[in-house]
């Protein structure tokens, strides 16, 4: 009697429990790799949307520095105008001024009439317009910033340093000064108020007092 020996072909038995086991091993395995996975995208998005953010406020930190430097130009360049006008000006009407001083005069010696008084008229129209303003009144006090005193006198009836006569008035563009005030001052006499102090001590010390005369008698 002989015994049959099995082939190769046959396939030795697995049990089943064992085959689930690696199964659910090799899944868990799967998802554990695959997660982390997953957060990587995440991150670098968010990364790169920092990077944009902090990009996007340098630039508009730059972008309020150029706006506030070229307010800065033009009022820089608005003011350099006006200057460079009003300097123009000046040089301009300080030429005219001798001519101005000769009009001024004809007018106060009744000198200004016929064909004469409408060109002066009409050349001060025009320095008026181009900004000239002409200043300088008698009884006003004196000023050194825009006065010049070529006369000086005392007098009784001012009590501070004051302009008396105008003898050539003084002539203005904005606040630019073209030519001073010429004007003849007079300032407080002095020992005016000493003096009448005195005068009126003088005046009680000669009434005699009632003890000098005597008193007065008793009836």
């Amino acid at each position: 009697m002989t015994e049959e020996t099995p082939g190769f072909d046959e396939k030795p038995d697995v049990p089943s429990d064992a085959a689930s086991e690696d199964a659910a091993q090799a899944e868990s395995a799967d998802k554990a790799g695959s997660a982390p996975a997953g957060d990587v995208p995440d991150v670098a998005l968010q990364a790169q949307l920092d990077q944009v953010r902090t990009a996007l406020n340098e630039r508009t930190t730059d972008l309020q520095r150029l706006q506030a430097e070229y307010q800065n130009y033009r009022r820089r360049v608005e003011r350099d105008r006006v200057t460079v006008k009003e300097i123009a000006a000046a040089n301009l009407l300080s030429e005219l001024l001798p001519t101005l001083d000769d009009v001024g005069r004809a007018r106060e010696h009744g000198e200004l009439v016929g064909g004469f008084k409408s060109v002066a008229e009409s050349l001060e129209t025009v320095v008026a317009k181009l900004g000239l303003q002409q200043f300088g009144k008698e009884g006003e006090p004196f000023d050194p910033t825009i006065h010049e005193a070529l006369m000086h006198s005392y007098a009784p009836d001012v009590t501070e340093t004051t302009c008396v006569a105008i003898l050539q008035p003084g002539y203005r563009i904005g606040e630019r000064t073209i030519r001073p005030a010429r004007v003849a001052v007079a300032e407080p006499q002095p020992g005016a108020q000493g003096g009448k102090s005195g005068s009126d001590d003088e005046a009680k010390g000669a009434q005699p007092s009632d003890e000098e005369s005597g008193g007065p008698e008793e009836g």
